[in-house]
């Protein structure tokens, strides 16, 4: 009964069964001497902590470990989210690729020299967002830039934008000082800054860029059209050392004589402006182009003032007595005049109210020559209506004088040409009045006049004869172009031309004074005025074209104020310089035979 109750008693409390336990256990350790029962109970419990101890710290283990993954998860959820939700770093490389890919080719004259290249810069840009202090940051960054807007720049600062500049090309050393500044927010970024060395020396060829490095006028302009801007939209960056320079047919030095001459000319005439070029008359390059007043396409805000513009190729003017030029020339090549036919000049010409006289009437019969050399204008307009109203015009139109002229310039103009053309327009425009052109379209023509009769567009980039000639037409007869060489030179030996002649070079050329029409009216006091000069006349190389606006009379002009006094005596000073820079050998010894077919045919002043 008691077993039976034990055993039940056993199995009903556990408290009881474990002390039971424990006491058996020392019975049995003192039963085999090694053990008493206490020692026994004690370890037990030492163990069951250990144990207990590990489970714990295996526990605390992965709850750290699982907080550590949490804070870490959480950061680089942050860090994914900023990088797509602000654009800040975006957009900072995206300005940087835009730089990058606005680099540009350098410009070269035709000698080689650096007309325009790039130079590595920095520009300063802030992220609104991050700025911490604004007041802080506009006050470092306006005592590194004085000359910044200090509450514009507090504006911008406050935008909340993610990125903003503050201030594009600055200096190594102002770089330097603003990040000696520390500001939070604010960095750096490359940058081109595009330079041109010579200052105004062929700035109304060369054109300028904007703040991001974008063509805007002249040459640069026409790199942009060439593809280079379609790179940069793109986003393919370009490496203005990997580019190819751009090699014009400016020549440096001919340009730096030019403007010294024009500049000085300017001021001596008191004219309003006036403007020149030099062409080589065989490939259509243009040597030089010099338009005052100009700029420096370093500072291109000067640009946009209204007497800036390039007269040379956009202005359009009633070009005077040059044109006679041309109405001699297709006299003689309808073969209806030759170089010895004669034209009464004895009386004017009278057309309602109006009547056709000249400015230094002869009251005589002339030769072809001499109507040239006395610049008569009854002469020539014999000649323009010998030929015909609609072959006058055809002739103008195959000259290039009728139509708008396109070179790499993108600045050209539209000539001035009569809705109605009757006889009157004929005969005033035969001498240069009623129909205005560019300078440069009255040269090209000039040109053809005289390298044997082929009209070749000009260009401003380097090329050879050989690829002229591809891209030329001929537009009269050698032998006419023969006959208008002879009576330029005639007219610098004993006409109105003879203030360029320099000896040695052989030079052949025109006078052309117009009345400058105001209000709609000609005024007899102001003058534009030109000259046109060829060298050699035998075997022509070059063109100088020089332009003065309402020139004044000097005491030592007598008071005159037409082209000989001016833009003839300029011309004389600039082929006296740009010759031997030319490679053009003064020949002290005329040509024994200079115009063979004008001998042959006996024509006026050739003996």
């Amino acid at each position: 009964m008691r077993v039976k109750q034990n055993k039940k008693n056993k199995g009903e409390n556990p408290e009881q069964q474990a002390a039971e336990k424990n006491s058996a256990a020392s019975h049995a350790i003192l039963e085999d001497g090694q053990e008493s029962k206490p020692s026994k109970t004690l370890f037990a419990r030492i163990k069951g902590l250990f144990y207990l101890q590990a489970e714990r710290s295996v526990a605390r283990v992965g709850l750290v470990s699982f907080c550590f993954v949490l804070l870490f998860g959480a950061i680089s959820a942050k860090l994914v989210y900023l990088a797509v939700t602000s654009d800040t770093s975006a957009t900072a490389r995206r300005y940087s690729a835009n730089d990058m890919s606005a680099s540009r080719p350098d410009i070269v004259d035709r000698n080689g020299e650096i007309l325009a290249t790039d130079v590595r810069t920095w520009s300063i840009f802030a992220e609104p967002r991050n700025i911490i202090d604004r007041d802080e940051a506009v006050e470092k960054l306006t005592a590194v830039f004085p000359d910044l807007n200090a509450r514009e720049l507090y504006d911008k600062l406050g935008t909340g934008k993610g990125f903003v500049w503050v201030k594009r090309q600055i200096t190594p050393k102002q770089q330097a000082d603003a990040y000696r500044q520390g500001i939070p927010g604010v960095g750096f970024l490359p940058d081109n800054k595009r330079v041109y060395p010579n200052g105004p020396a062929g700035a109304h060829i060369l054109g300028f860029t904007n703040i991001d490095n974008h063509g805007i006028a002249g040459i640069e302009k026409y790199i942009d059209n060439q593809g280079l801007q379609d790179l940069s939209s793109a986003g393919f960056l370009v490496d203005s050392n990997t580019l190819k320079p751009v090699q014009l047919s400016l020549d440096l030095r001919v340009e730096h004589v030019m403007r010294d001459e024009l500049v000085k000319g300017l001021e001596k005439f008191k004219a309003l402006a006036n403007g020149g070029l030099v062409m080589d008359v065989n490939t259509g390059e243009i040597i030089s182009l010099v338009s005052l007043p100009d700029y420096n396409p370093n500072n291109p805000v000067d640009a946009l003032e209204k007497d800036r513009i390039n007269r040379i190729n956009v202005g359009v003017y009633e070009m005077g007595s040059t044109f006679k030029a041309l109405t001699l020339a297709m006299g003689m090549d309808s073969g209806k005049f030759t170089i010895n036919s004669t034209l009464d000049a004895r009386s004017k010409l009278h057309y309602g109210k109006f009547s056709i006289g000249d400015y230094h009437g002869t009251n005589r019969i002339l030769t072809v020559p001499e109507v040239f050399l006395h610049s008569s204008n009854i002469g020539t307009a014999r000649i323009a209506l010998g030929v015909g109203v609609e072959g006058h015009k055809a002739f103008l139109r195959k000259m290039g004088q009728l139509t708008r002229l396109r070179t790499e310039l993108p600045e050209n103009a539209e000539p001035i040409v009569p809705s109605r053309w009757g006889e009157l327009n004929t005969v005033t425009i035969s001498y240069g009045h009623g129909l205005a052109v560019a300078p440069l379209q009255a040269t090209m023509a000039v040109a053809a006049l005289v390298n044997g009769g082929y009209m070749i567009t000009p260009t401003f980039l380097k090329r050879t004869e050989e690829e002229a000639r591809q891209v030329a037409t001929q537009v009269i007869k050698p032998e006419t172009s023969e006959a208008m060489r002879y009576i330029m030179r005639l007219n610098a030996v004993s006409g109105s031309a003879s203030k360029a002649s320099v000896a040695g070079y052989f030079v052949g050329g025109k006078t052309g004074t117009a009345d400058k029409v105001i209000g709609g009216r000609y005024a007899k006091n102001k003058n534009f005025t030109t000259f046109m000069a060829v060298f050699p006349s035998d075997k022509p190389k070059y063109l100088v074209l020089v332009i003065f606006d309402e020139p004044k009379g000097l005491p030592e002009t007598y008071g005159y104020s037409t082209a000989a006094w001016n833009a003839g005596e300029v011309t004389g000073k600039i082929i006296r310089r740009i010759a031997p820079l030319l490679g053009v050998e003064p020949r002290f010894e005329p040509p024994a035979h200079p115009f063979p077919l004008m001998e042959k045919l006996g024509a006026w002043g050739t003996k």
